[in-house]
C-alpha cells in the first residue's frame, strides 16, 4: 500500500484508490503518518485530533481498530501496539514525503557528476506533488503549528531542477515550471532570477524585463531593491544577446579526450579556473576554444575572450587594467562607466559576473600574477587559461597539453587532407606528423602545403621536411620552415615583415602599405598566406599570426623591415587624418595637418564609417604610437596621438589616451623648435587631465600650451586653448578667470570669422552664468548662441543649445517655454542621430513634467532617456539622468529606489571627477536618506554637498545651507 500526503489524502493498493474512512479516521491516520515508524501514545493522539474536547475512553482505540481493517487488505503495512503507543510500520517507498526527501538526497549526490541523472530524480520528486500539502485535511486536527511542512522543499526542489535543466538546455521545461512558482510569489528573488534566465535563453528579453519589474514592484511593497543578480539579467534583457568573443572552432579538432574530460569535469564541479599549459604550437588556443564551444549550454549568460599577449613577439603583455577594460566591454558594460583605477573595475568586473554562469577566455598569460584579478570569483563562472608556464596551485585546475599520440596527430593530418590521398601510407603519415613534433600547429601548416599543391606525392612532402630541419625536432620548425620555403618570393617577403608587425592584427590596406605594393595584391598574397595555414583570417579581411610562427617569420632576416614599417605607419597616420575628420567634421581647423606625399589619402562616406575604422584599428594604431616613440619617429608619435584624442575622449578610454599622449610629450618636448607639435600635445592632454579629475594639472598644461599657439600666430589655436583652461579652472572653484578666458575665446573666434566656435564659447558662457545663478545673462547668451547656429545650419549644435537654453528657462519657472526647447532639442538630435542630446532632451522633458507634478509622465520619459542613453559613451549624461531618475522616485515616495540612484550618480562622479556632479549627488543621497529618516546617514551627505558647492563658488551652497537650517532634526545639525 502506498500513501499520498503531498496533495489531497490519499492511499493507493495494486493501482487502486483505498477508502481510508470518515474524516476523524483520516485525521488519526495523517498523525500516524507523520509519525510514521515511532510510537505514538494514545492519550497523545487523542490530544493531536480532539484538541480541547472531551472524549470516550475507547475512542482512540475504536479508530485504530478499523484502519486496521482498511490496511489488512495489503499485507505489507500495519498498525503495531507498543509499550508506548501504536507505531504504522511502513517501508520508505509508500510514503511520498519520504521518497520524496530521497530522491532529492540522491539527485544531490549526483548533481555534479551526472547532471541528467540528477534532473531525471528531481523530476520524479517534483512530480509526487499534486496539490498542497494534505490540502483536503485539517492542519490544525493533526497537529497544528507542530507539522512540518514541506511546502518550502518543494519550491527550492522546483529551483533546483529549473536551475538543472537551464544548464543542460532545457530552457523551455525550466520556463514552464517557473512562471507558476514566480506568479503565486513574485517577490521571491531566486524564482524570478532563474525565470529570467529561462527566458532570456528563449530569446524573450520583454517577458524577462516584465517578471523584472514585476518582482520589482513586489519588493518595493517592503522597501527593499533587487539584488545584483535580477538587475545584471534586467541589463542583459535590456541589451539583447549574452556577450560572445569566442572565436570559431578550431576545424577538424581532433584528440584531447583527457584533457577535454578534465576541463569539463572542472566546469561540473564548480571549479574557479583551469590554466592549460604547454610548448608552443601543442594546441592550447584551440582546445580553449573547443571546450568553451563544448560547454556554452553550461554558461548560457555569456563566453567571453581576452588575449593577454603573455608570449606575443612585439607586443607588450596586456596589462591586468586593459585586460579588465576588455572583459568589461566584452560584458555589455557601457564604456563610460568603466572606472579609472584598477581596483574598482575588478570590483565591477566580479558584480558583474556575479549570479551568472559565465566562461571567461584567458589567451595566452604572462604569469599568474597577470591573471589572478581577471578569474571569476562567482560561483557557476569559470575561467580558462592559456599559457607557455604553468600555474601556480592557486591559478586554476591544472592541464597539460603535450604533443598528441602517434594515432591522434596521424588523424588531425588524415582529417586536414582526405582520405584520398593517403590510403596505405600510414608509414610516410606517421613520418610527416614526426616531423612536426605531433604538435597541431605544424601540422596544420604541413596539411595545408601538401592540400595546396594537389599533384605532390607523400615522398615529395617528406623529402621537404627531411631538407628543413634536423630530424629530433620538437618544435615543428622544419614543417614551418619547409611551407615557407615553397611560398613564393613576394609572400615570402610578406611573411618576413608581418613578423615585425607591431599590432595585433593586419587589414589588406595596411598589408598593402607594408609590402609596398596596391591592395589588390595585398589582398591575394594574405590569402596565400591564409590558404597554407600562416596566417589566419579573423574578420573579413584581417589577419593575424600565430605566435610561433610570428616569431619564426621575426628570426628570418629581411634588411629592409624599418623602412616597410614606416610605409604601414604612414598609412595609419594619413588614413587617421581622414577617418578622424570625417567622423568629428567640427574639429578639421583644429586638427594637425598631415602631409605626407605619396599615399593617397582614403575616403569615408560619413562619420559612422570614419569611427568605424577607428575602432578597428585602435589597437594597432595604439601600438603604432608606442613602436614610434620607441624608434625615434617622432612625426608618428605626436600626431596620431593629437588625432586620437577626441575618439578616446569620447569613448571614455582613458589609459590609452594619456599614455598615448604622454608619449607623444616626451617626444615632442625633446625638439625645442617644434612649438607647433608641443602646442597640440599639450592642449589635448590638458582635457584628457581634466577629465580624469586633475583639474589643477590640466589647467597648467593649457597655461603651457597658450603662448605657444600664440607665438605660433594660430587664432583659433588659441580660442581652443582658452576654452579648455576655462573647463578645470570652472570645476576648481575660479569662475571670473573661467568667465574672462572664456569671454577672450569668443572674441578670437569672432575675429576669425568662427561662427561655430563663437557659438560654442557663447554656450559655455551661459553654462557658468546659469551654474553661477545668472539666470538672465545666460538666457541671452543660450538665445545668441542658438540663432548663430541656426544661420549656418548647425542642427547638432542646435540640438545641444536648446537644452541648455531649456534648463536655463526650467530654473527660471518658465516651463512652457522649456518643454518646447527640449522638445525641440529632441527632434533636432533625432534628426542627425544624436543620441546622447537626445537622452537629455528627454530627460528634461521628464523633469518638467515632474515640476508640474505629473511624476507618470516623468517617469516615462526618465525611462525612454535610459534606453536611448544605454549605448551612449558619456558619463556626464549618465550622471545627469541618475540625479534626475532620483529626485523623481523621490517625489513619488519610491526612497530606495531614490537613493539607489542618487547614490549611483555618486559613484559615477566620483569616478569622473566632475564635481559639480559630485556635490549635486551628494545632495541627492542627503535629501533621500532625510525623507528616510536617516538622518545621522544624511549628515555627512549634507555637508559634503554645501563643501564642494562653496568650493565651486556655487550659488547652491547657501541655499542648501539655508534649507539644512530649516529641517528642525539632526540633519540641521554643524558638522
Amino acid at each position: 500500500m502506498e500513501f499520498r500526503m503531498l496533495g489531497p489524502l490519499e492511499a493507493w493498493h495494486d493501482g487502486a484508490p483505498v477508502s481510508l474512512g470518515d474524516q476523524q479516521q483520516r485525521f488519526v491516520l495523517v498523525v500516524l503518518l507523520l509519525h510514521a515508524n515511532r510510537p505514538v501514545s494514545p492519550s497523545r493522539l487523542a490530544e493531536i485530533v480532539w484538541a480541547g474536547r472531551e472524549t470516550k475512553p475507547n475512542l482512540v482505540r475504536s479508530y485504530i481498530k478499523r484502519l486496521r481493517a482498511v490496511l489488512a487488505e495489503s499485507g505489507d503495512v500495519s498498525i503495531e501496539t507498543t509499550a508506548t503507543g501504536y507505531l504504522l510500520r511502513l517501508g520508505e517507498d509508500q510514503l511520498d514525503t519520504v521518497r520524496f526527501e530521497r530522491l532529492r538526497a540522491e539527485a544531490g549526490q549526483v548533481r555534479a557528476s551526472d547532471p541528467r541523472r540528477a534532473i531525471a530524480l528531481l523530476r520524479e520528486a517534483v512530480g509526487l506533488w499534486r496539490g498542497r500539502f494534505l490540502e483536503d485535511i485539517d492542519i490544525d486536527r493533526v497537529g497544528g503549528t507542530e507539522v512540518l511542512f514541506p511546502g518550502e522543499s518543494r519550491t527550492d526542489t522546483v529551483g533546483d531542477l529549473a536551475e538543472l535543466e537551464l544548464i543542460t538546455g532545457d530552457h523551455r521545461s525550466a520556463r514552464d515550471r517557473l512562471r507558476p512558482l514566480a506568479h503565486s510569489d513574485p517577490a521571491d528573488q531566486k524564482h524570478a532570477e532563474l525565470l529570467m534566465r529561462a527566458l532570456l535563453a528563449g530569446g524573450d528579453r520583454m517577458a524577462a524585463l516584465r517578471v523584472f519589474r514585476t518582482t520589482r514592484g513586489a519588493l518595493a511593497e517592503h522597501d527593499v531593491e533587487p539584488g545584483t543578480v535580477l538587475r545584471n539579467l534586467a541589463a542583459r534583457a535590456e541589451r539583447g544577446e549574452p556577450p560572445s568573443s569566442l572565436p570559431s572552432r578550431p576545424g577538424e579538432f581532433t584528440g584531447r579526450a583527457a584533457e577535454l574530460a578534465t576541463i569539463e569535469k572542472a566546469a561540473a564541479s564548480g571549479a574557479r579556473a583551469v590554466w592549460v599549459s604547454g610548448a608552443p604550437g601543442a594546441g592550447k588556443t584551440g582546445l580553449a576554444l573547443e571546450a568553451a564551444h563544448r560547454l556554452r549550454s553550461r554558461f548560457p549568460d555569456g563566453q567571453i575572450m581576452a588575449r593577454l599577449n603573455g608570449f606575443t613577439p612585439g607586443l607588450p603583455a596586456t596589462s591586468v587594467s586593459e585586460a579588465l577594460t576588455e572583459l568589461l566591454i566584452e560584458l555589455g558594460v557601457p564604456v563610460e562607466q568603466i572606472p579609472a583605477t584598477v581596483g574598482r573595475k575588478v570590483t565591477l568586473y566580479q558584480t558583474t559576473l556575479y549570479g551568472t554562469r559565465t566562461l571567461v577566455v584567458l589567451d595566452n598569460a604572462a604569469t599568474p600574477e597577470q591573471v589572478r584579478p581577471l578569474l571569476p570569483e562567482a560561483d557557476g563562472c569559470l575561467a580558462v587559461v592559456t599559457s607557455r608556464r604553468m600555474g601556480d596551485a592557486d591559478s586554476g585546475e591544472p592541464v597539460r597539453v603535450t604533443p598528441l599520440s602517434p594515432d591522434e596527430a596521424a588523424e588531425l593530418f588524415h582529417a586536414l587532407v582526405g582520405p584520398a590521398r593517403l590510403r596505405g601510407r600510414a608509414a610516410g603519415v606517421a613520418t610527416a606528423v614526426a616531423r612536426c613534433g605531433f604538435l597541431p600547429m605544424p601540422i596544420r601548416v604541413t596539411a595545408a602545403m601538401f592540400r595546396r599543391h594537389d599533384r605532390w606525392p607523400l615522398e615529395h612532402l617528406l623529402n621537404l621536411l627531411e631538407e628543413n630541419g634536423p630530424w629530433g625536432e620538437a618544435d615543428g620548425t622544419a614543417a614551418i620552415r619547409a611551407s615557407y620555403r615553397q611560398l613564393g618570393d613576394r609572400q615570402r617577403a610578406l611573411l618576413r615583415l608581418l613578423g615585425h608587425l607591431p599590432g595585433p592584427d593586419v587589414g589588406v590596406a595596411g598589408g598593402a602599405a607594408l609590402a609596398g605594393c596596391d591592395v589588390g595584391e595585398a589582398r591575394q598574397l594574405l590569402d596565400d598566406l591564409h590558404e597554407v595555414s600562416l596566417l589566419e583570417e579573423t574578420a573579413l579581411e584581417r589577419y593575424r599570426m600565430l605566435d610561433p610562427l610570428k616569431e619564426f617569420a621575426a628570426g628570418e632576416r629581411q634588411p629592409d623591415h624599418a623602412t616597410a614599417l614606416v610605409r604601414l605607419l604612414d598609412f595609419y597616420l594619413i588614413t587617421l587624418s581622414a577617418a578622424v575628420g570625417a567622423a568629428y567634421p567640427f574639429d578639421r581647423a583644429q586638427l594637425p595637418v598631415v602631409d605626407h606625399t605619396g599615399l593617397a589619402a582614403p575616403g569615408f562616406a560619413d562619420a559612422d564609417a570614419g569611427l568605424r575604422w577607428i575602432a578597428v584599428e585602435r589597437d594597432n594604431l595604439v601600438a603604432a604610437i608606442r613602436y614610434a616613440a620607441t624608434n625615434g619617429l617622432p612625426e608618428h608619435t605626436w600626431r596620431p596621438a593629437v588625432l586620437l584624442w577626441r575618439y578616446f575622449n569620447t569613448a571614455n578610454q582613458f589609459e590609452d589616451w594619456i599614455d598615448t599622449l604622454e608619449l607623444a610629450w616626451r617626444t615632442v618636448s625633446a625638439d625645442l623648435g617644434n612649438e607647433y607639435g608641443q602646442a597640440h600635445v599639450l592642449l589635448r592632454l590638458a582635457t584628457a587631465r581634466d577629465r580624469r579629475g586633475q583639474h589643477a594639472e590640466a589647467a597648467e598644461l593649457a597655461s603651457k600650451a597658450l603662448p605657444k599657439w600664440r607665438r605660433l600666430g594660430d587664432v583659433g589655436g588659441e580660442a581652443a586653448t582658452l576654452c579648455a583652461l576655462a573647463i578645470p579652472l570652472m570645476e576648481l572653484g575660479r569662475h571670473d578667470q573661467a568667465m574672462a578666458h572664456l569671454t577672450a575665446a569668443l572674441a578670437k573666434y569672432e575675429r576669425t570669422d568662427d561662427p561655430r566656435g563663437e557659438a560654442h564659447a557663447l554656450s559655455m558662457l551661459g553654462y557658468l552664468n546659469e551654474n553661477r545663478g545668472d539666470f538672465g545673462v545666460a538666457l541671452r547668451q543660450h538665445e545668441s548662441s542658438a540663432r548663430i547656429l541656426a544661420g549656418i545650419g548647425h542642427v547638432q549644435g542646435m540640438a545641444h543649445v536648446l537644452n541648455n537654453l531649456g534648463s536655463v528657462q526650467e530654473k527660471l519657472g518658465l516651463l512652457t517655454e522649456a518643454l518646447a526647447s527640449y522638445t525641440g532639442a529632441h527632434g533636432h538630435a533625432a534628426e542627425v542621430g544624436d543620441r546622447c542630446v537626445e537622452a537629455y532632451a528627454l530627460n528634461n522633458i521628464g523633469n518638467v513634467h515632474r515640476q508640474r507634478g505629473r511624476l507618470t509622465e516623468a517617469v516615462r520619459y526618465h525611462e525612454e532617456a535610459r534606453v536611448v542613453a544605454a549605448d551612449v559613451p558619456d558619463a556626464d549624461l549618465l550622471t545627469q539622468l541618475y540625479l534626475d531618475r532620483g529626485a523623481t522616485a523621490l517625489a513619488r515616495g519610491a526612497r530606495h529606489e531614490a537613493l539607489a540612484a542618487c547614490e549611483a550618480a555618486l559613484d559615477l562622479a566620483d569616478g569622473n571627477g566632475n564635481r559639480t556632479y559630485r556635490a549635486r549627488a551628494h545632495h541627492g543621497v542627503a535629501k533621500t536618506r532625510h525623507a528616510m529618516g536617516d538622518h545621522e546617514g544624511a549628515l555627512s551627505h549634507w555637508a559634503a554637498a554645501e563643501s564642494e558647492f562653496a568650493a565651486l563658488g556655487l550659488p547652491e551652497a547657501g541655499e542648501t545651507r539655508d534649507a539644512r537650517a530649516l529641517l528642525g532634526c539632526a540633519c540641521s545639525a554643524l558638522v
